[in-house]
């Protein structure tokens, strides 16, 4: 499944976030704990480049704890990179944020400046609930939809710090399909945009995996399925999701485990593990060199066709 999603304020919010970029001190991406490489915007470290950065594991009361914890391990072994688990569901957790702040851009805090920092995340992992916890009122608006910042906004959080608001932004493609999948199991794209089977499948065969034991502890099952489609219509005979003829709604059974997933009915299920992005950034890189490999091969053959036809004429 390939996710090709670039609404115009996007575009736009790119441009502004590039040219705001070099009044910055510091970067907070927000990422959503369950899939922390796929929730990596890529254009982010590009268009931060050196600056420090804090990334926030947010929604870590969804993910696998220990798989949290290799993550953050993981993540903060790039230069200037501190990494935490957090969840909105605990505002306390974000009491740290300023301190963190602070230690991380230690020339800014000794001339008493303020920390100029810009929150960075794609839709739907929770920035605007944590923009409001900092500031202790609603600035940003939130819901469940994502996309919903449209703007950029710059708040004061009267504690040195000052807070840049952006769009969550999703880039253009994404090249790991694996990675298009997961975004749609957490809901990070909209529904509307995605066939609920085609996702239900890929999350269903990733529990089978990974999380064998939980599946079968929600929904009852006295023994593994053999594979995600039978997952999904042993979930349709357990919860009645039948159509007439008692065939199974399998657009109903994907909803369920979908909804069931996103909410923490199932567990605490992590999507992705740093081993797995490894592998998949390597597989990433070499299509992507196949590609240009090609595109540079189609135009010398363009190029020899032109010289050639100009030397017969």
């Amino acid at each position: 499944m390939a996710i090709q999603w670039y609404p115009g304020h996007m575009h736009k919010a790119r441009k502004e976030i590039e040219e705001a970029m070099p009044q910055v001190d510091l970067v907070i991406e927000v990422l959503d704990a369950r899939i922390p490489y796929s929730s990596e915007n890529p254009m982010v470290s590009k268009l931060r480049g050196d600056k420090p950065c804090i990334k926030l594991l947010n929604k870590s009361d969804l993910a696998d704890p220990d798989i949290t914890a290799q993550w953050i391990e993981y993540l903060e072994r790039e230069q200037g990179v501190k990494a935490t688990a957090i969840t909105t569901l605990q505002p306390g957790m974000l009491k740290m944020l300023p301190d963190l702040c602070r230690k991380l851009v230690p020339s800014r805090d000794k001339t008493e400046k303020d920390i100029r920092t810009m929150i960075m995340g794609i839709p739907n992992v929770g920035k605007s609930t944590i923009i409001n916890t900092l500031a202790g009122r609603v600035i940003a608006k939130t819901g469940n939809e994502p996309a919903v910042t449209k703007t950029q906004q710059r708040i004061n959080l009267r504690n040195g710090i000052v807070l840049s608001d952006t769009p969550g932004i999703l880039w253009p493609k994404v090249d790991n399909e694996a990675s298009s999948y997961r975004l749609a199991v957490t809901g990070a794209i909209k529904d509307t945009a995605m066939e609920y089977e085609d996702v239900a499948l890929f999350a269903a065969g990733y529990f089978l995996t990974a999380y064998p034991k939980e599946i079968c502890e929600r929904y009852n099952l006295s023994e593994l399925p053999h594979d995600d489609m039978a997952l999904l219509e042993e979930i349709g005979r357990k919860r009645g999701a039948l159509r007439p003829g008692g065939r199974i709604d399998l657009h109903k059974a994907s909803e369920l485990l979908l909804h069931e997933y996103r909410s923490g009915k199932i567990g605490l299920l992590s999507l992705e593990t740093p081993a797995m992005a490894e592998i998949e950034k390597a597989e990433v890189e070499r299509i992507l060199a196949e590609k240009a490999a090609e595109k540079a091969a189609k135009l010398e053959a363009e190029k020899l066709k032109r010289s050639g036809k100009r030397h017969n004429d």
